[in-house]
């Protein structure tokens, strides 16, 4: 006895064998992908994992070298001689910023022969400065600690002054050369004298720095 043909199926069991149909399609391509997953898992797993090496950033490998070098080093020292009435006269190095008496200090201290209130400790150091010590009674240098004797004379007797010296005498001041000097002149003559020792800031040459270590040794 043969199956009967779709045809001769009543409508109902024609639609239920079309879904019947349908059905196994789809599950059949479910089973299909869940094997394709399957397999793609199992192959991942046993493939080495290949570890690929980040190199350091640029910053790291700065910040890294910057904390190898250790603290930074000072910005400057100053050269000092330091003669006269002191224990051990002699050339020193100090710290930027030192004093008078940090240039002491560093010669032993003052002798028994010295005189101390020929001295004004307080003074800035000047890179390449001579600071000296005098004895009672001796006539200060030039370079004297605390005269700014330029010239030969004490603080307010003797120091240069900025409306009437030559550039002779304007080149006993310390790091004030032929050239420095003569800027001092010209705009001395183009501008008028000076009204304070502050104008020689606007001289080409002069500094905070440089001006600092003119203060006790110039007048107007």
């Amino acid at each position: 006895m043969s199956a009967p043909s779709p045809a001769a199926l009543p409508p109902a069991a024609r639609s239920a064998a079309r879904r019947w149909g349908w059905g196994a399609a789809v599950s059949l391509v479910l089973v299909v992908l869940v094997v394709t997953i399957g397999i793609g898992i199992v192959r991942s797993a046993g493939s080495p994992t290949v570890v690929v090496p980040v190199e350091p950033s640029a910053s790291a490998q700065m910040s890294e070298a910057i904390a190898d070098a250790g603290p930074a080093a000072p910005v400057e020292d100053v050269f000092v001689h330091v003669s006269g009435r002191v224990r051990q006269p002699g050339l020193y190095v100090l710290s930027a910023g030192s004093r008078v008496v940090d240039a002491i200090s560093a010669a032993g201290g003052f002798s028994d022969e010295a005189d101390p209130s020929a001295v004004n400790l307080a003074r800035p150091i000047i890179d390449g400065e001579q600071v000296h010590i005098p004895a009672p009674g001796e006539a200060p240098s030039a370079g004297a600690a605390g005269e700014g004797a330029a010239g030969g004379g004490a603080v307010g007797s003797g120091a240069v002054d900025l409306n009437a010296a030559d550039a002779a005498a304007l080149d006993t001041l310390p790091r004030i050369g032929p050239a420095i000097a003569q800027r001092i002149i010209d705009w001395r003559e183009q501008n008028g004298p000076f009204t304070s020792v502050e104008d020689l800031l606007a001289v080409p040459g002069i500094g905070e720095k440089l001006l600092a270590g003119l203060r006790d040794r110039v007048r107007v």
